[in-house]
């Protein structure tokens, strides 16, 4: 058969599996995105948590603990590939007699393995994000701190509605970016059983011997996720600046 035959089959054929490959895809990178820029914020705080003078020795011995645990976690997770990533959490859950497979069994995408995946890509997504989140604290002014402090607001308060939300708010473009990364490093996970787009797509090709034509159609996919999410960062960073989408404004109301 041809290209064009092959493309036809396939997708008559195998669309459902490429459905349940997409939504696996998906659901990875978005829960693994915002989970891991949840995490990640800690992550960043517990990198930068200061030791003052007057800490008793056991609290400023944890502090130290803390940052160097955060330290080594993020220069660990970033310095090593997902897929080796996942292959290790998949071996040593199996050294401690966790076995994926018996958890939510005979469920065709959502099962076990979808659910490791998940904690695969969000451990590793916390890393970035934790470098993410220092960039855009170190990007706020500090008067901003100084200023909240001066109304009142304890070191905490301030952290948590002042400078956090102008942090998060400057680094959308780059969390937007490690979302896309993630919509394509998701496709390594089927190294340990993950439904996700490539995993049909191989199934798919295995049973067709339509390699070509099956990557083909992945390959098509994912560029449509990306452009698809690249156009919804720009909407929403056009929408953070106060701009006008698509040229259309509200219109204020004569009183």
């Amino acid at each position: 058969m041809n290209l064009g035959e092959d493309l036809s089959r396939l997708l008559s054929t195998y669309w459902s599996q490429f459905l349940l490959g997409l939504a696996g895809t998906l659901v990875l990178s978005i829960v693994g995105t915002g989970v891991g820029l949840f995490l990640g914020v800690f992550l960043a705080l517990g990198k930068r948590w200061k030791v003052k003078d007057g800490d008793p020795i056991p609290l400023r011995v944890g502090k130290y603990a803390v940052r160097g645990l955060c330290v080594g976690y993020s220069a660990v997770i970033r310095g090593t590939p997902m897929m080796v990533q996942a292959l290790l959490f998949k071996y040593g859950c199996m050294a401690m007699g966790l076995n994926w497979n018996n958890v939510l069994p005979g469920i065709d995408v959502f099962n076990g393995w979808m659910i490791a995946g998940l904690i695969v890509i969000t451990l590793n997504t916390t890393a970035y994000m934790g470098e993410v989140v220092s960039s855009g604290l170190n990007g706020v002014d500090r008067g901003q701190e100084e200023g909240a402090r001066s109304l009142g607001l304890s070191s905490s308060q301030a952290l948590w509605s002042v400078i956090l939300p102008q942090a998060l708010r400057n680094a959308i473009p780059t969390i937007g970016n490690e979302w896309i990364v993630n919509i394509k490093d998701s496709s390594v996970l089927n190294v340990i059983g993950v439904a996700e787009l490539y995993f049909a797509a191989y199934n798919a090709a295995n049973d067709s011997y339509a390699f070509m034509a099956s990557y083909l159609i992945i390959a098509a996919i994912y560029l449509i996720l990306t452009l698809v999410s690249n156009l919804v960062l720009k909407l929403i960073g056009i929408k953070l600046e106060g701009k006008a989408i698509f040229g259309f404004r509200k219109r204020r109301v004569a009183v």
